[in-house]
């Protein structure tokens, strides 16, 4: 079978289509390597709803995910800053690397707003943090988890 420029180009692994297959690949390996760890996947943040409730569209949390309110957890993802610099405090955890610095990689269940208790240096790869996790269910910001005296973890 003949297969289109852009095809063979996919398949060889370079051109401009070769970045979805890293993409793809960090990805999985990201999810794998979260479940060996014992941490919350980004699998349980996603079981969250969405219902109406007096006119306003609010959060709806499975019993297993309002279960980690106020507990100490371990969150695998990428960092996301909102300021420059080299070290970071406050920061979005993301389930899915960046792919453009203004823009979010997903909705309010893939990200955890981050605030550490000292600066974390930014990096690109993927960083595991531990601390106490809290499930917004009315945050003003739509924020729906926030992990706060967060450490790296060992």
């Amino acid at each position: 079978m003949r297969l289109g420029k852009a095809a063979r180009i996919c398949e060889s692994g370079s051109g401009p289509f070769s970045v979805f297959r890293l993409l793809g690949a960090a990805c999985i390996g990201l999810a794998f390597a979260a479940q060996a760890q014992d941490v919350v996947t980004w699998k349980a943040f996603a079981q969250v709803e969405m219902e109406r409730s007096s006119g306003r569209i609010v959060p709806r949390f499975p019993e297993t995910l309002a279960a980690l309110d106020q507990k100490d957890v371990r969150v695998q993802g990428f960092m996301l800053p909102l300021d420059v610099g080299e070290k970071h405090a406050l920061f979005i955890l993301s389930a899915v690397p960046p792919t453009c610095a203004f823009c979010m990689p997903g909705g309010p269940e893939a990200v955890v707003e981050v605030r550490a208790k000292r600066p974390l240096a930014y990096t690109d790869d993927a960083v595991t943090v531990t601390g106490k996790l809290s499930v917004l269910k009315d945050d003003p910001t739509g924020i729906f988890y926030r992990l706060t005296d967060a450490v790296p973890a060992k």
